[in-house]
């Protein structure tokens, strides 16, 4: 899993059977300083996040498509989770 920002959203007014009724987004990843680490790309929304969140994502094909529960559809990446806080300090560890 990692840890993104949603940065966008992508309107398809056609695509796969699978995908009725779901929200696309781009996202990109973040390091641990909340700095955009990656080129933004699509992932299915299952938390109905909204540009600007931070999210937690699953770009394992496997996990994704499980996560919004559409076993055998061709996705790569879903939001999974909202992000409220991230903590760092030595104590959390």
């Amino acid at each position: 899993m990692l840890i993104g920002r949603v940065v966008g959203e992508v309107v398809a007014t056609h695509k796969h059977p699978s995908h009725q009724g779901l929200k696309l987004l781009m996202v990109a990843t973040l390091d641990l300083k909340g700095k955009e680490q990656s080129a933004p790309f699509v992932a299915i929304d299952s938390v109905d996040a909204g540009v600007g969140d931070r999210v937690l994502l699953s770009t394992d094909g496997w996990a994704a498509m499980t996560a919004i529960d559409r076993l055998g559809s061709p996705i790569d990446a879903a939001v999974i989770g909202v992000v409220d806080d991230v903590d760092l300090s030595e104590e959390a560890g």
